[in-house]
Parts: structure tokens; sequence; C-alpha cells
């Protein structure tokens, strides 16, 4: 799904793949209008299986239905979102990104359909928890895109703040990382080569995004200096210094008393 939007058009994007574009409502709403009903619906789907995860008598249990209720409450938001979005002032030409777009979006849903692995319980453990944390920031990250959202390259507004000061594209990462989860859980060659198909068209759907915003939003090049693509780079730096320094102290601390 798309992450960043744009507010504004530039007239350098004429012929180059980008139009501006008078919305018709009807079709407007009839995406909306899907993109409810999948999500809502898929929702629903879950809230109707945690029942089944009663009683929660582990670990184990308490992780998955903690996952599946960040699960139910990210396709809820992602529903109700699609519904009050803003209407696109610019989208993108072509068969290419609207493919690239549904691929990213649905393929995944292929790995539910594999036999589960059979998994020790730490790394049963460790796939749960990634899908938990993931679908749960990825809740964060939707909120701050808010009515930008879309799930085809589309222009809206442009959102740089929250999230999208670490890196460009949170919400893919997240994604990235409850697909590492899903994967494990079914892992096998084939999971991993649909895992790896999902991960290379999620980075062409950002490139697609990306030429949007680069010819269409001027500011964005500035935005894009200062802010890594999806790895966040600064941050990890920033966290590594740290570890860096506190380990400096405690050796100094030691040194200056053995004791300590």
């Amino acid at each position: 799904m798309t992450d960043v939007k744009l507010g504004q058009m530039n007239p350098a994007t004429a012929g180059n793949g980008i139009a501006s574009c008078g919305v018709n409502p009807w079709l407007d709403w009839i995406a909306r209008a899907a993109i409810f009903i999948i999500y809502g619906g898929s929702a629903l789907v879950g809230a109707a299986g945690i029942p089944h995860l009663l009683p929660l008598d582990s670990v184990a249990k308490l992780l998955l239905a903690a996952a599946s209720v960040a699960n139910i409450l990210f396709l809820g938001l992602v529903a109700v979102t699609a519904m009050v979005r803003l209407v696109p002032i610019m989208k993108s030409k072509g068969i290419e990104t609207r493919i690239s777009a549904l691929l990213g979006t649905f393929l995944s849903i292929a790995l539910a359909f594999l036999p589960k692995a059979e998994l020790g319980p730490i790394w049963s453990t460790l796939s749960t928890a990634l899908i938990m944390v993931a679908t749960s920031l990825s809740i964060v990250v939707l909120r701050w895109l808010g009515k930008s959202f879309s799930i085809l390259p589309e222009a809206r507004l442009l959102v740089t703040e929250g999230p999208y000061r670490i890196v460009r594209h949170p919400l893919y990462l997240c994604e990235v990382v409850a697909l590492i989860g899903v994967t494990l859980q079914v892992l096998s060659p084939l999971a991993v080569l649909i895992a790896a198909a999902v991960v290379t068209i999620q980075c062409r759907r950002m490139i697609n995004e990306e030429r949007i915003l680069r010819l269409a939003f001027p500011e964005y090049d500035a935005y894009a200096a200062r802010t890594s693509f999806l790895i966040p780079v600064r941050l990890i730096r920033t966290g590594l210094v740290r570890l860096a320094h506190q380990a400096g102290r405690k050796r100094l601390t030691k040194a200056v008393d053995p004791q300590a």
C-alpha cells in the first residue's frame, strides 16, 4: 500500500506516466467500497476465530492472540481509512504500476494456504512476536498516513512526520517484518520463493511511488536526502553509538574502581 502521498501537482509531470485526474466519483467510491469489503470482511473473519484461541493458558497462545487482535485492528483500520480518505488529485498511468500494487498487496496471502512448519517453541514464539510487533507498528504508521492512504499509486498529501521521519516507507518496512514472521511459520522452499517475490514486487512499488513523488513534489528531494529509504540507518547508527558510549563508561568505571 502506498506510503507517502502528495498534495499538489507539478507541471513537470506531464508526459512522464503521471497525470492529474478529474476523479470519476462512481469509480472512486467503488474502489473505496471494494477495499472496505475486502479488509472489513477479513477483520470479521479474524474476529470470529478469536474464541478458538481460548483458553490463553500459555505464552504461545497469548502471543498468538495478541498478534490476531493486532491484525484485526489493522484490517479494520484499513477498511475505515479507505472510506474517509481524500480524493486523489493525481494518479500514475500504466498497467505495470497497478499490477505491482495489487500483487504486492495480496500475493502474500498465498502463504496462508501452505502447511505449517514444525517449529520448536523458540522459533514459534519468535515468528509470532515478529508478526505481532510488525502489525502493531503498522497500525501506528497507518494512523499517521491517515487520509493519504491508498493501494494504487495515487497523489494526495505529503506525509513526512512521525514514522516518516525515520524512513520514507515505514509501512512497507513493517510489512516486510511481518512477512518474515509468517514465512517462518510455513518455512519451505516454496514459502521462501513466495516471500522473495513479494519483497521484489514491494521494492518495485516503492520505486514507482518515489518516481511520482520526485516528479510531482519538488520538496521530496530534500526529504529523501535526509531520510533513509527503508532501513532506519540513522536510528541504528545512533543506537550503536549509545551502546558504545555506555560500554566505554563501564570500562572507565571499572578502571577507576576495580570493585565496581
